[in-house]
This record gives C-alpha cells, sequence and structure tokens, in this order.
C-alpha cells in the first residue's frame, strides 16, 4: 500500500475524529510525544484462522493512520500467545490450536497485514513479528521469576476479562489467566527490541493493555502508552463483520470481492457515516459532503463507502468487477462474471424440487441448514429476483 504521510502531531486529532479512541493512558503526554518523534506501536493479531475478517480490519486501520502520520507500526501476529488463547470477551475456554495449525494461519495473516502496511528497514516502516521469537524459548519457571512477581492476583481479578470469566459457569483456566502476562510482555519486550512505546487494540483489551504498560514502566524504566479503539457493532445491534451467512473475511477465497463489495453496500443506513471514517482513507472533506447525504441520495454514500474498503482490501480490478456483477443483477446491464455461482444437475430439481435451504448449502452460500434457515427468515434471499420468506420453499425447473 502506498502511504501518504501527514504530519506526526496530528495523529491523535485524525484518530479522534474518525472515531477510532476510547480510552487513552496520558493522552497529554503521548500527544506531546507524538510530535516530537516518531513513535513506534504495534496492534496484536491472534492467528485463529488463516485470514482476518471485517471485525480485524478496524485495528489494521489504526497500524495503517499511524504509518500515514510518520510514525512506526508493528503488527504481531501471535503465535506465542495462540498456543495459550485469549480469554477476552469469551465465556469459554478457546479451542486450542496445534503448532501445525498456528503456523498455517500464521502465513495467511502475514501475507494479508503485508498488504496493507509499507514494511522495511526505514525509521517509519512497519515490522511483522510472531511473538513466538521470545515467548517460546522461556522456561516456566524463569519466566514467573522475571516477569510474574511484577503481576499482583488481586489486581488481575479486576480487570474485565478475567472477572466476568469468573462469574461464569465455565469459569477460568489457569492456562487463560497466564495470557495477561504473555501480553504484557510483549509490549517489554518490543520495547527493548524496537523501542515501542505506543500499544494499540480494542478496547475489551484495556487490561492487558495496562498491565504492559505497567510492566514495561517497572522493568525498562521508561515511559510507554495504550490507546484503545471502541468495540463496535452496527447499528442494529449485530456484531461488525458478522452476517447470516458467517464472518466477512478478508480472503477473498473465504469471502468474494462481490459478496465483500454487497456487505458495504447493504449496510444500515445509520452506519454509513461512521463507517466511512473508520474504514476509508477518504478525506474528511468528502466524507463530510457524503454524510449529508439523504434519502435516495445515500445510496451513493453507500457505493462510495462500498467502493473504497472493497479497493482498500482487494484492489481496484476486482472493485471494478464487483461492481459491475452488482449492475448486471440489480441494474439491468454490467457484467455479471464475478458473481459467485453454484451448478447442480438437473436431476436435483424435479420432483418436488430442491429445498431452498439446501441449495443454499449445496452453494456454498450458508454453512449449515440453520444458517440457510436464518437467511431465509431475515430476507437476505432472492430467488429470480422475487423475495423468498418461506424456509420450506422449493426450487422446480423454470
Amino acid at each position: 500500500m502506498n502511504v501518504d504521510v501527514r504530519p506526526r502531531a496530528e495523529l491523535l486529532d485524525e484518530l479522534r475524529w474518525r472515531g477510532f479512541t476510547q480510552q487513552c493512558t496520558n493522552e497529554p503526554a503521548l500527544r506531546e510525544l507524538l510530535g516530537r518523534e516518531t513513535v513506534t506501536g504495534y496492534i496484536g493479531f491472534d492467528p485463529t484462522a488463516d485470514s482476518l475478517h471485517v471485525g480485524s480490519l478496524l485495528p489494521i486501520m489504526g497500524l495503517v493512520h499511524l504509518q500515514r502520520h510518520g510514525h512506526r507500526p508493528i503488527a504481531i501476529a501471535g503465535g506465542g500467545t495462540a498456543l495459550v488463547g485469549d480469554p477476552s470477551g469469551r465465556t469459554e475456554l478457546r479451542e486450542l490450536l496445534s503448532a501445525e495449525g498456528i503456523a498455517r494461519n500464521l502465513a495467511g495473516i502475514r501475507a494479508q497485514l503485508a498488504h496493507f502496511l509499507r514494511l522495511g528497514d526505514g525509521p517509519a516502516d512497519g515490522l511483522l513479528l510472531d511473538n513466538a521469537a521470545w515467548l517460546a524459548p522461556w522456561r516456566y519457571v524463569d519466566f514467573l521469576r522475571e516477569i510474574g512477581r511484577h503481576f499482583k492476583i488481586n489486581e488481575m481479578i479486576k480487570q474485565d476479562s478475567v472477572k466476568s470469566r469468573l462469574e461464569q459457569e465455565q469459569g477460568l483456566s489457569f492456562l487463560e489467566f497466564n495470557y495477561m502476562l504473555l501480553q504484557a510482555y510483549d509490549f517489554l519486550e518490543l520495547n527493548r527490541r524496537h523501542g515501542c512505546r505506543l500499544q494499540m487494540g480494542g478496547n475489551d483489551q484495556w487490561g492487558n493493555i495496562c498491565a504492559g504498560v505497567d510492566l514495561t514502566r517497572a522493568v525498562a524504566r521508561v515511559e510507554v502508552y495504550g490507546l484503545t479503539f471502541p468495540l463496535l457493532a452496527t447499528a442494529s445491534g449485530e456484531k461488525m463483520g458478522k452476517t447470516a451467512r458467517g464472518a466477512v473475511w478478508l480472503d477473498a477465497h473465504r469471502t468474494s470481492p462481490y459478496d465483500f463489495f454487497q456487505y458495504w453496500i447493504n449496510a444500515d443506513d445509520r452506519d454509513t457515516g461512521r463507517f466511512l471514517r473508520l474504514y476509508t482513507l477518504l478525506e474528511h472533506d468528502e466524507i463530510e459532503r457524503l454524510e449529508r447525504l439523504r434519502g435516495a441520495d445515500l445510496r451513493q454514500a453507500k457505493r462510495a463507502l462500498a467502493r473504497a474498503v472493497t479497493t482498500l482490501v482487494h484492489g481496484e480490478e476486482r472493485t471494478q468487477q464487483a461492481e459491475a456483477a452488482a449492475a448486471a443483477l440489480f441494474g439491468g446491464g454490467g457484467d455479471s462474471a464475478a458473481v459467485p455461482s453454484s451448478t447442480r444437475p438437473l436431476a436435483d430439481f424435479t420432483g418436488d424440487g430442491l429445498l431452498v435451504v439446501d441449495a443454499l448449502v449445496a452453494a456454498g452460500l450458508a454453512p449449515s441448514k440453520g444458517r440457510a434457515r436464518d437467511l431465509v427468515r431475515q430476507g437476505g434471499v432472492r430467488v429470480n429476483g422475487e423475495l423468498v420468506r418461506d424456509e420450506l420453499h422449493r426450487l422446480t425447473p423454470l
């Protein structure tokens, strides 16, 4: 990605205008530091799959803005912490990944992160790192003596990520309880190796980030800072990046550019302005112009949103193909070649026909019959342009 460099000191103002900032440790001091020198900041990404999803796009954009303002981004693909599993926002123990599975996931995630950041050896060039490099060599007793002694149990159990799990019937495993120490140690090690002074992440990471700030101050005797982004849900209350068909992935093989484009086109009207600020690099005046649109003109803002985000993730060519496919389906023109398709034998449709729920699963449009039923009930299915709301609807030859 080409990075259009902006003044360093304006980073916090940019993040605040776009809606990124939720909490910050010692904001006045951080603001002064950002204006005085190039600051290295990092965000961690859990390799729980071989692709990131739309929920990961907000922290990615945080790193993009950091670099656009002349600072140095580090993206951590947590091969070490993934062996434990982050309990934040979970009601039960995550499925433990094998070392082989983590390695496979890391490969996919690294390629995606490299798409968004300028990487290299320059003072503001980004880095992609795996925290297994410094976590894996530790022996457990040595880690407890050197790092564990800086943590107090009574403080740890006050953190939301721990307290919420202790209130659940499943409780919190001792394995997961260690996660805070590992993430905090990441910050200390990044400060030692790369002079990192800032950690960013979702607001559910506030306790872990503060733990890293405190540990780095105590051990390295240097002032470091933490900043969190809001945890986003859509205006209708749904988790960001979730649909009736499952997650919206950044990998074109998991979620096609056409479906990705349509996700943003179909965003709730109330979310359009917010998403333009968070997920695009459009200039302020253009975003404010689009935010003022009302009624039928709001479609222009949604097209601008879908075009900008899809181009950012998939590139200009695939975005044009997705737009052409949408025009072919809904506007009576354009090229439908980019529309995902599936071919079924005629025999499937003879007799009583093929249940629409079975067709959705067979075509890969829904991962299960349950999801397919939800998709129908929520008005997400059309057959030959007609809305289908009956999950028992059958498809027959024309």
